[in-house]
């Protein structure tokens, strides 16, 4: 049921209320920038016309990595959108910045390897989406993404893992820098067209 009316009136709280309780509350930030970037996402780049399919599945579903599957050119592919941790943001000159994506699942499950091992863990699986999108707006408050595949993301390096776990688990923490350095990239359709 969609309800046209203002969420801050059907709360009755003002705009200065909810812009305080933004800035009190870190976890209602960081949670809110991420429906926000997912949003700001798909109006700058899945509503062209050259992909021709997106999906939304159920944020509750585990079993489905990914906060969006497109199709574009007769091809399915599933994007990961991730912001940057605020704390790791540093201005490197006037044009340049540095931080950190976290790139990890919201909840803990049980992941199997392919020799046998299991680990409960948070981070993601090499493979388990293609594409992540970091959302760069805390560098500028300007509504950019930087892209990568999958397979170029660094492992994790956490010792008491072994070989083989860290050699599928996706780092917890990300480099990223603005403009975007390789493997980034600003162009999401040049990482498209090189996965076809």
């Amino acid at each position: 049921m969609k309800n046209s009316q203002s969420i801050l009136k059907e709360w009755e709280i003002t705009e200065q209320e909810l812009t305080d309780l933004v800035n009190q509350n870190p976890s209602l930030r960081g949670m809110l920038l991420g429906y926000i970037a997912e949003h700001k996402f798909q109006k700058l780049f899945l509503d062209d016309p050259k992909i021709t399919a997106t999906i939304k599945d159920d944020d509750h579903d585990r079993t489905k990595k990914g906060d969006r599957r497109i199709i574009y050119k007769g091809k399915s592919f599933t994007i990961e959108v991730k912001s940057l941790q605020t704390h790791t943001i540093k201005k490197i000159s006037n044009t340049s910045w540095e931080g950190k994506a976290q790139v990890d699942g919201s909840d803990r499950r049980i992941v199997t390897f392919e020799d046998g091992t299991e680990l409960n863990t948070t981070l993601l699986l090499r493979g388990e989406f293609d594409i992540l999108a970091v959302n760069c707006f805390a560098f500028e408050n300007k509504w950019r993404f930087a892209f990568c595949r999958n397979s170029d993301l660094p492992i994790s390096t956490f010792k008491k893992y072994s070989q083989i776990q860290r050699e599928h688990l996706v780092a917890s923490l990300i480099p990223v820098t603005w403009p975007p350095k390789p493997p980034f990239t600003d162009n999401l359709f040049k990482i498209l067209n090189a996965m076809l």
